[in-house]
């Protein structure tokens, strides 16, 4: 489960949109793409209409979750799906990862200027 977000041209003006996306492998290993919805911006609340609809369109078990680690995104998982396993994205985990190291390593390299 992840938002891409998007610079849309809507009536005339440039606005920001994201696009949650889920993606789904059953346990043979297929993928498949349980759907897309667009909202205004990433959020807990808006994840947890995405997840009550797919619970409404028929998905019964979540073996586990992939995310990213958007503020409320677990809380919203455990309400729908409470027997999930919840775990961090490996890319995202890498980027913060980096971003960290870079703020860190730019402080060291200022620090006297």
């Amino acid at each position: 489960m992840d938002a891409i977000h998007y610079k849309i041209k809507d009536e005339g003006r440039i606005v920001n949109k994201a696009a949650y996306v889920v993606l789904g492998i059953n346990i043979e290993g297929y993928k498949d793409v349980l759907g897309i919805w667009i909202g205004e911006s990433e959020s807990s609340k808006f994840w947890l209409g995405v997840l009550n609809d797919l619970k409404t369109r028929g998905v019964e078990e979540v073996l586990l979750f992939c995310v990213d680690g958007l503020t409320g995104l677990k809380e919203a998982i455990e309400a729908v799906f409470p027997k999930s396993d919840i775990q961090r994205c490996i890319i995202h985990q890498s980027s913060q990862f980096i971003q960290i190291c870079f703020i860190q390593a730019y402080k060291r390299i200022f620090k006297g200027f």
